[in-house]
């Protein structure tokens, strides 16, 4: 099965049709996926923030993620749920969509990021070195700023 086809059969299950006819489900559902964007963006700010010495100082970045972590994880499973079912409802127009496959993409390379790289520099028991962190900061910003662009680009595309 091609990937037209696999979307083409997304968009006729009955879930994606329940989702589609609906007059407020979509917006519902694309409602709590924002929050959910909100909530890990807000995270991933604060924490990236911190790795880069440019915010709460006063917490070492291991005490920060411990905070930070649960929140980040609990948005992200949000934000995966929420985002399959507004896939399955616009499949076929995802399929077309060149800001969906580069939201796809840099999502495929953000979440391996966070749980191994990220993850090991954060709960480190001992700290990276300014330079790792400040690199690590700036890819992650840099690739949940694309993620989160390309997700908003693709209301305006096709």
């Amino acid at each position: 099965m091609d990937l037209l086809a696999f979307a083409e059969w997304c968009s006729s299950t009955r879930l994606a049709l329940l989702i589609s006819e609906s007059p407020w489900a979509f917006a519902v559902i694309e409602s709590v996926h924002l929050l959910g964007l909100s909530v890990i963006g807000g995270m991933v700010i604060v924490l990236d923030l911190r790795l880069l010495g440019v915010g709460l100082t006063r917490y070492s970045v291991r005490d920060l993620a411990r905070e930070v972590w649960p929140w980040q994880n609990l948005a992200l499973v949000v934000m995966l749920t929420t985002g399959v079912l507004l896939f399955l409802s616009e499949a076929t127009k995802c399929y077309y969509s060149t800001p969906f496959w580069v939201k796809l993409r840099t999502l495929m390379v953000s979440m391996p990021f966070l749980y191994t790289v990220k993850r090991t520099i954060v709960f480190a028991h001992a700290p990276a070195g300014r330079t790792t962190g400040a690199i690590v900061a700036l890819l992650s910003l840099g690739m949940w700023f694309v993620v989160g662009a390309s997700g908003r680009w693709i209301g305006f595309s096709g």
